[in-house]
């Protein structure tokens, strides 16, 4: 186990000037090695707090189609959200222009400025959307799994990317010509419904992860994040590394490696060498930021309101 990883050193020790900034909170006294959150990394003075969501009573969300994953034939089975729930006849009419592509880490689909020549239903694995600034700096500002597509641009009739799709775990896409896209699309009112809803989940996802990258510290997010993955690739295990964890999170290696270290002397996470492992999930929601949440939720509500 990496020494660096499990951070022997406390952040108290690490960031005095920040802990004078801030008070312990009762909760993360319960979690041994887990330090507080402040109320002032929740909401600047005047700012509606972010947890007006907790006034809003949701319908439960509808369970994801419990059919077998259909197939392209030749043993592919397509795992897609969307492309499952999908009525047969317009599976029947999109199927015959997928392409099964196997991605591996750190694959990029497409760059910031790109023209998009095509479109990839996520199957498996799991992929960041980045924004790039003019220094060549990242943040990650979206994630992708087997519930939705890269290649948003191209429903509104855009061809060019805003922003950077790279491949964080290994998996498939089912990959579809842009232009034949286009024809689909217009065959399929179902399939452009489902892509539009998508497409406002990840406009509701970039807005609330810029939220929580501006007011929340490193030890919620990485809990956020890693919540939110685990979600998208249906595992525990997560195949990332301390690089890729601060690339996502915007932040230094050695943050990482701190708020990282917290997690796991709490219990909540395990690391060996480029894997992450969440230990107590149930934990590991509490420790998370409200972002998590926030988001869950509002897919849900999102989700009840489209049946």
């Amino acid at each position: 186990m990496s020494s660096l990883w499990y951070a022997h050193a406390t952040p108290r020790r690490s960031f005095p000037a920040y802990w004078n900034q801030h008070e312990p909170q009762p909760f993360f006294a319960g979690l041994p090695g887990l330090r507080a959150r402040s109320p002032r990394n929740s909401a600047s003075p005047g700012d509606h707090p972010l947890t007006w969501y907790e006034h809003v009573t949701t319908k439960r969300s509808p369970k994801r189609s419990q059919e077998p994953p259909r197939s392209l034939g030749a043993g592919n089975l397509v795992y897609n959200d969307i492309l499952r729930e999908i009525p047969r006849n317009e599976f029947a009419a999109v199927s015959p222009k997928l392409e099964l592509v196997r991605l591996q880490p750190r694959q990029v689909l497409h760059e910031a400025g790109d023209t998009l020549k095509s479109a990839y239903f996520c199957n498996t694995g799991l992929i960041s959307i980045l924004s790039v600034l003019s220094d060549g700096k990242t943040v990650e500002v979206g994630l992708v799994g087997k519930e939705g597509l890269i290649g948003l641009p191209l429903i509104a009739g855009f061809y060019t990317s805003a922003t950077r799709a790279v491949v964080q775990i290994e998996g498939t896409v089912l990959r579809v010509d842009g232009d034949a896209f286009a024809v689909t699309l217009r065959q399929c009112p179902q399939l452009e419904r489902k892509l539009q809803q998508f497409s406002q989940i990840m406009t509701m996802q970039a807005t609330q992860i810029a939220a929580c990258n501006r007011l929340h510290d490193v030890e919620s997010r990485l809990a956020r994040w890693l919540l939110m993955s685990a979600d998208r690739v249906g595992s525990a295990s997560l195949g990332l590394t301390q690089e890729v964890l601060g690339q996502m999170l915007g932040t230094r290696r050695s943050s990482v490696t701190v708020a990282a270290g917290i997690l796991q002397k709490a219990g909540l996470i395990a690391y060996t060498r480029g894997d992450v492992r969440i230990v107590n999930r149930p934990k590991l929601e509490q420790a998370a930021c409200e972002c998590y949440n926030l988001m869950r939720r509002q897919v849900e509500v999102w989700q009840a309101q489209a049946e």
